[in-house]
């Protein structure tokens, strides 16, 4: 199947981060989910029942971000991968988390993880 559903550039704010001025204050992160679904019925219904609403998924993974704690994007990114699989018509799940203000001594754009489940 090759049907995906995309989402980019998620931004939401959150204390994850193994160092210990990571785990005072939120920090902004960036999220790219790819849901590998079966769209062909909501193709031609025009049903919002008939595939995913990437509305809800994006609400989840921003409290997820939000509202839990974890020291590795590693962790965050299969967190985050759990909660897109909780549809069973999600076959498949690719994240990219991205910590856009990294605690390292280089300019950098970010650091980031990309998991597929």
């Amino acid at each position: 199947m090759s049907d995906l559903i995309l989402i980019s550039g998620l931004q939401e704010s959150g204390v994850h981060g193994v160092l210990p001025e990571e785990r005072v204050s939120p920090q902004p992160f960036a999220v790219d989910i790819e849901l590998s679904i079966d769209v062909s019925a909501a193709g031609l219904s025009d049903e919002l029942d008939d595939t995913v609403d990437y509305g809800n998924i994006s609400l989840e993974v921003a409290r997820v971000v939000r509202e839990e704690s974890y020291f590795l994007l590693e962790r965050l990114a299969t967190r985050i991968a759990e909660v897109c699989r909780e549809d069973e018509r999600v076959t498949r799940s690719v994240v990219t988390v991205r910590k856009l203000k990294p605690p390292i001594p280089l300019p950098v754009n970010y650091v980031g993880v990309r998991i597929e489940r």
